[in-house]
């Protein structure tokens, strides 16, 4: 630590530069604590300050702003090539109250054995549930083939 130090008190108001000791000496006089603010400065910058106080002000800041944010999940809505028409409109309807809840949804259609050698109906598929959901949801990840999947990604449309 150095021997002098910049002071500013608990108004903002700067009291120059003061030796280590006497810059101490106020904060304990005025019950407060000395805290270094800028160490790189020259002379170093402390602040008298309740410490306390000011680290419960952040964790108050800190909790409000989390409360105030939203947090999007991923949803995901798994098909296959054979899915029925009362199945699709079942699982559509999901699809579109995740969406209207700010959620994503991630679409599958998954193919199991002889099924691969069909994807034009998995596409097919996938479209028809994109033209379905369009009224509140766009594509954000056109379909595409990972393996025995193909996904695509749907989220809210923009008001």
């Amino acid at each position: 630590m150095a021997s002098t130090v910049r002071v500013i008190d608990p108004d903002n108001n700067q009291l120059g530069i003061l030796e280590f000791e006497d810059a101490l000496q106020q904060a304990e006089e005025q019950g407060l604590d000395l805290v270094e603010v800028a160490a790189n400065a020259d002379p170093p910058v402390c602040r008298i300050m309740d410490y306390g106080q000011y680290k419960y002000q952040q964790s108050k800041r800190a909790h409000e702003a989390k409360k105030n944010q939203k947090i999007i999940h991923l949803k995901e809505i798994k098909l296959r090539p054979k899915t029925e028409e009362h199945d699709f409109n079942f699982k559509l309807k999901h699809a579109k109250e995740f969406i209207e809840n700010g959620d994503r949804v991630k679409v599958s259609v998954f193919f199991r054995g002889r099924e691969m050698a069909h994807q034009a109906l998995g596409r097919k598929l996938l479209d028809r549930f994109v033209e379905q959901a369009s009224e509140v949801a766009q594509v954000e990840v056109a379909a595409k083939m990972e393996g025995r999947s193909m996904s695509m990604i749907l989220v809210p449309k923009k008001k």
